[in-house]
């Protein structure tokens, strides 16, 4: 049997992946929810098999699942008839932020761009990132000196900040 769900899990795991994520919208909670689901079908493995095609059950036993699941995020929330004495930060400042450095480097000249993203994203070195796009090191740091220039007022503008 045990066999049978593993030889199941391999070959259906993406797809229950992409219907946990469509009921969720989150990819770590469908993670959680296919995890969940898996290991409450595994101990009745015998008995939905027996029934011939585990995907019906497997599917319905999903969907129960993230029902569940769902109705007890709920009963966490406490509604309140007055807002709250302070204000919450909204959590959104990192998307402000990201935004304005993807608009910016939208800006650069492809080389440039390029050069930004593999030294400051990708956290290489001057000599790895010559050799990823093929050119001197030189030609790296002078193209790493006009992006910056390039980029530090439009950075101002769209993030607000003095330099």
């Amino acid at each position: 049997m045990e066999d049978s769900f593993n030889a199941y899990v391999s070959g259906r795991l993406a797809a229950l992946s992409r219907m946990a994520y469509l009921l969720c919208g989150d990819r770590h909670a469908a993670e959680d929810l296919v995890q969940v689901t898996l290991v409450k079908v595994a101990r009745h493995w015998e008995r939905v098999i027996a029934g011939g095609d585990p995907d019906p059950y497997v599917r319905r036993a999903m969907v129960s699942q993230h029902v569940s699941l769902w109705r007890r995020r709920w009963r966490l929330v406490q509604l309140t008839d007055q807002p709250p004495d302070r204000p919450v930060p909204d959590g959104t400042d990192h998307l402000t932020t990201a935004l304005a450095v993807q608009a910016a480097l939208a800006k650069l000249p492809p080389r440039q761009r390029a050069v930004v993203v593999l030294r400051f994203f990708e956290d290489l070195t001057e000599a790895a990132t010559a050799e990823a796009m093929r050119c001197s090191v030189s030609t790296v740091k002078s193209q790493t000196r006009d992006a910056l220039a390039a980029l530090r007022p439009q950075l101002v503008s769209l993030l607000g900040v003095t330099s």
